[in-house]
């Protein structure tokens, strides 16, 4: 048998030799690829500030309300914020710390120093769980309300 090179009719009729199909198709696989995680990481970044835009709106319907009723609300319910959820599906949550006394609830830094002197409000992340101090493996992926509201972020920029 004649030493010939199997070629892959091509529409314009040109052959690709095997080799050459499988370099292209390894190209298609790297390009894929990169687009993949690019296009991940954008619609984290894009969720994570869908989050922080929504927090800080939150947070100015809870002090409109402490300007017209002298007090904070005791849940989103009160300003009519309960049915809000978060861009990964999940209720916001809050706590009205001047209302709750003590650090019980309060979510906490890595000093374990309280964020808010008011009132804490926060998204649960992408996870859906999340616990007291920033530092916790479940609350690394919030996105939270701190220093009075001077910042919303995600925890761990904070």
């Amino acid at each position: 048998m004649d030493r010939k090179v199997f070629k892959l009719k091509h529409i314009c009729g040109q052959g690709l030799t095997l080799i050459e199909l499988v370099f292209m198709m390894a190209i298609v696989a790297v390009v894929s690829a990169i687009a993949v995680i690019s296009y991940s990481g954008y619609t984290v970044a894009s969720k994570n500030s869908k989050a922080i835009e929504q927090i800080t709106v939150m947070s100015i319907s809870i002090d409109d309300f402490l300007v017209d009723y002298g007090r904070f609300p005791d849940s989103l319910n009160e300003v009519g914020l309960d049915s809000l959820e978060d861009p990964w599906g999940n209720p916001y949550q809050y706590l009205n710390i001047q209302a709750n006394p003590g650090n019980g609830g309060v979510r906490k830094d890595h000093n374990l120093v309280p964020l808010n002197s008011d009132y804490d409000l926060y998204s649960m992340g992408p996870d859906g769980s999340s616990v007291s101090p920033l530092t916790a493996a479940a609350s690394r992926d919030d996105i939270v309300r701190a220093n009075d509201g001077r910042f919303v972020g995600l925890a761990t920029d904070y």
